[in-house]
């Protein structure tokens, strides 16, 4: 939503920070042309399907959500107190279809927009060990930017923000107040 934002309405913003998120053109085209960015984004394709992948997600207490934080992530990084709240916030009715029509609605609701280009200045921060999105994805994404910096977090996952909150704080305070 971010870039989205970015693209279709800069004029609603003046900076735009970006943790573990390639532009969307950038995401279509690397899933599309890359073997080893296909593989780990299977579950994309698997949420396209009704249903099912609610009812996945959400059985045995989200069994499948909480191995899949605990699976992507540095060891220690969530809590015990950590996955009961993500456990409450996903038991909310319709939260679990809202999360996956994310992935649903990327691919069918594309606005047709000519100008892709990102023209408010962006700070992208990307750990290096995300097991869902390559690393030069962050690199190519820069090239979709008017003005951009990009610091990687290299034993960072996914979740940067979680696993390394100070600097990822220290660094968007610091880059915010420029």
């Amino acid at each position: 939503m971010a870039w989205a934002t970015a693209v279709l309405h800069p004029e609603r913003l003046r900076k735009l920070a970006i943790l573990n998120v390639p532009h969307p053109e950038v995401f279509l085209r690397t899933v599309s042309r890359n073997p080893r960015q296909m593989l780990r984004s299977w579950y994309v394709a698997f949420f396209q399907l009704p249903a099912l992948p609610e009812w996945r997600f959400s059985r045995n207490n989200f069994r499948d959500g909480v191995r899949a934080l605990l699976g992507s992530s540095q060891q220690g990084t969530f809590t015990a107190e950590d996955l009961d709240r993500y456990r409450e916030a996903w038991s909310h009715p319709g939260t679990v279809t809202a999360m996956i029509n994310w992935y649903r609605a990327f691919y069918l609701h594309r606005p047709a927009v000519r100008d892709l280009q990102v023209h408010v200045p962006v700070y992208i921060l990307w750990g290096k060990r995300d097991k869902f999105l390559l690393p030069e994805m962050a690199e190519a994404s820069v090239r979709y930017c008017d003005s951009a910096e990009l610091t990687y977090f290299p034993e960072a996952s996914h979740w940067l923000q979680h696993e390394e909150p100070e600097a990822v704080n220290r660094a968007l305070i610091e880059w915010f107040g420029k």
